[in-house]
């Protein structure tokens, strides 16, 4: 699995230390990591975390990647951002109880973390249990048991419901502010992690037409 790690200004002194303790667990597990950034309080490029949200959608969308780690100070911003695309199904997580229940019951594809919030003395090894219970077993295996059935078939329904209320990324990329848009993917190295793994042409010649 290809995990985009996605950080809102605010947060991104805080880059090194986030992507350093979510790669040493998603490799134990045999996943990669993706640094989208920011990278720096210092980078050109400002993220707010409604940019996290269009970001999150368009790795997503595209292939080119399968789960997104995101976030802001609180967390609630960057997941109402993510959850207002198509095909992101982000949770808001605080700790590793919520990390594991949310790929069980849930089984979304993206989630995101609060990092000012609560976020002091031992923060990195909040961080690093989440992180810790987000992979230990399959997404949508159901907890507790007794209810595997009932929230897999929940899913699904939600699924559906989200293909029927969203429109196509393309329609919305078109409609959206070109700016906004612009300016959430310019970043130096943003094509080189996009464009060679991204599987929807009209979204890359829409990007590169920017």
């Amino acid at each position: 699995m290809k995990i985009a790690l996605i950080l809102e200004n605010s947060q991104a002194p805080k880059n090194a230390l986030i992507f350093k303790e979510l790669e040493s667990v998603a490799k134990a597990h045999g996943h990669e990591v993706v640094n989208f950034g920011m990278y720096s309080a210092e980078d050109d490029r400002c993220l707010t975390y409604v940019m996290n949200g269009l970001l999150a959608a368009l790795v997503l969308n595209t292939g080119v990647a399968d789960f997104v780690v995101t976030g802001c100070g609180t967390g609630e911003g960057a997941c109402l951002a993510c959850n207002s695309f198509p095909g992101v199904q982000c949770g808001h997580v605080t700790n590793p109880v919520d990390a594991y229940l949310f790929t069980q019951v849930n089984g979304g594809n993206a989630i995101s973390l609060p990092y000012a919030q609560n976020f002091g003395w031992g923060g990195e090894l909040n961080l690093r249990y989440t992180f810790e219970k987000l992979f230990v077993s399959p997404f949508g295996g159901g907890y507790p048991p007794e209810r595997v059935e009932a929230e897999q078939r929940n899913k699904k329904i939600l699924d559906g419901v989200k293909e029927i209320t969203h429109r196509p990324l393309i329609e919305i990329l078109k409609k959206l502010d070109k700016d906004f848009v612009k300016n959430t993917i310019n970043d130096p190295k943003f094509p080189e992690l996009f464009y060679p793994y991204c599987k929807d042409e009209e979204i890359a010649s829409f990007l590169k037409s920017l």
